[in-house]
């Protein structure tokens, strides 16, 4: 095996010029002293940089070394072995024994071993060490380690990994006999964010004896209860702005085909699945054909699905839908059995089950702030592109002579058509850009969860409510009850659970419908 080879040259070449040599009575507490001994002896080695006490280290990690009298030896696959100390062969004999690493040791015996990489060149193994003792620390602060990482701290070190291991001594300092080094790291842990100190100096602050230390470790706790307390609102903040983006996404297209056309589209939901299986569509063609640029799928994805979405809204909208404008009760009845065509052409062309839509490589992760809120990357990504999505309908909307017919033809209808407007297509326009815009909701969605027939299903009553609750025909509305809805679900989850806030929500948006009955905005003038 390569790790033996390396012990036994280590063993066989390694002379007196170390700084620390290991000796006999070492290398036996190291195979079969006590557990206390055992580590103590270990960090020692570890921190002098001892090569053959690191062998040793090694080999007790693999499970090679067997103690034979006074002696202790690293044995070989093949059964030959020599001496841990002076690297001469010795012939084990029939009352050699074998060392037993407990889980505690075996802890012990890792972290000195990933010590190692503090004192390399690679920046990314630097990292990892310090995290693993910071871990370690964490979990079982151990002072005898400290100068390991004194050692390790007066090296060159990656920026992020110095930082890890300062935070690793602060809390190895807090087992120390000295009161001034437990003083100092309690006042050191107390600035900062990070979770999962909290045990450790709970620990601490019921064991600790000195009154002076006991109440650096209570303002400790007090501050990081307090950063934990801000962090935790600032996610619910956050979570809550991404599920408005979410509904805001959903409701954009219901808000023209609905709000400004007076359709009840009991379909959206299923135009929302399409876009998310075009999206799953594209992803299975980069994989397949273009992998090498597999993580710019998400942006070819996003015409592909208003495309495809918007020529299935306009095919509806010129079968069936023209010809019930007007007659609000036809229309739901009719796009909730277009509905059922959908899903049930989904289930026969893609099957019943959900199907997997992977994140590109820069919507994946997250980005960690203030020790412990940590923001996903998708979820960011979403609320840029609603917005991005918003800004455009806006714009579409308000400034394009696209716009300006639909507005007219929304506001009247005879007036628009005497101007020449041509109001049989500016309706099959205006649904197939609703129909595209909840396209593009799907392809959002997709990187949220996955796709499968019944995904629209979660989305259409809260898309109604949405634009019910904003106004019907205002997107200022739709923007505001959006975003208020996600956030005061949000928090009431946080307080009541998940059902109670659903409920809760509902009962809000029904007595607010009640007091005002056309929304949070409400049409200027005599049609108000």
């Amino acid at each position: 095996m390569c790790w033996l080879r390396t012990c036994l040259a280590l063993l066989c070449l390694i002379g007196a010029t170390s700084a620390h040599a290991l000796t006999p009575a070492e290398a036996l507490t190291l195979a079969a002293g006590d557990s206390d001994e055992r580590i103590a002896t270990l960090n020692r080695l570890a921190a002098a940089g001892d090569e053959k006490g690191l062998a040793l280290i090694q080999a007790l990690s693999n499970g090679a070394v067997k103690v034979q009298g006074e002696q202790v030896l690293v044995v070989a696959d093949d059964g030959s072995a020599v001496d841990a100390v002076t690297g001469a062969a010795v012939t084990p004999s029939e009352t050699a024994e074998d060392t037993v690493v407990n889980n505690r040791l075996r802890g012990a015996i890792e972290t000195a071993l990933a010590t190692r990489d503090l004192f390399g060149s690679d920046a990314a193994l630097q990292r990892a060490a310090a995290a693993l003792l910071q871990r370690a620390a964490f979990d079982e602060p151990d002072a005898s380690q400290l100068p390991l990482v004194d050692k390790a701290l007066t090296g060159a070190l990656d920026p992020k990994a110095r930082a890890l291991l300062e935070l690793a001594k602060a809390a190895m300092q807090l087992a120390s006999d000295d009161e001034g080094q437990r003083l100092a790291a309690a006042q050191a842990l107390g600035s900062r964010g990070d979770p999962a100190l909290r045990p450790l100096l709970a620990a601490q602050l019921e064991a600790e004896s000195s009154a002076d230390v006991k109440a650096a470790l209570g303002a400790a706790l007090s501050s990081l209860d307090r950063k934990l307390a801000v962090a935790s609102g600032l996610s619910q903040a956050f979570t809550g702005i991404s599920l408005g983006s979410i509904l805001l996404l959903a409701a954009l297209g219901l808000a023209i085909t609905y709000g400004l056309m007076g359709v009840i589209n009991m379909a959206h939901g299923e135009l929302i699945m399409i876009g998310a299986y075009a999206t799953w569509l594209v992803q299975a063609f980069f994989k397949t054909y273009l992998p090498d640029w597999f993580d710019g799928y998400l942006l070819a994805a996003l015409p592909v699905a208003f495309i495809v979405s918007a020529l299935v809204g306009a095919a509806m909208e010129r079968s069936v839908i023209r010809f019930l404008y007007g007659r609000p009760l036809e229309t739901l009845l009719a796009t909730w059995g277009i509905s059922l065509v959908l899903m049930q052409g989904v289930r026969s062309l893609f099957g019943a089950q959900n199907v997997g839509v992977e994140n590109p490589s820069w919507m994946s992760g997250s980005v960690t702030l203030m020790g412990s809120l940590t923001l996903p990357w998708n979820r960011i990504g979403i609320i840029i592109f609603a917005a991005a999505v918003l800004t455009g309908v806006t714009l579409l909307i308000s400034k394009t002579r696209l716009g300006l017919f639909v507005r007219g033809v929304t506001q009247n209808r005879p007036i628009a058509s005497c101007m020449g407007v041509n109001t049989a297509r500016i309706d099959t326009y205006a649904f197939a850009l609703g129909s595209g815009i909840a396209g593009l909701a799907g392809c959002a969605l997709s990187q949220i969860g996955n796709v499968g027939p019944d995904l629209g299903q979660n989305y259409i009553v809260d898309s109604f409510m949405v634009v019910v609750l904003g106004g019907v025909g205002q997107l200022a509305g739709t923007v505001y009850a959006a975003l208020g809805l996600g956030l005061f679900n949000k928090f009431l989850e946080g307080w009541a659970g998940a059902v109670l806030a659903k409920i809760a929500v509902l009962v809000f948006i029904i007595v607010f419908i009640q007091k005002r009955p056309q929304g949070i905005f409400a049409f200027k003038g005599r049609e108000a």
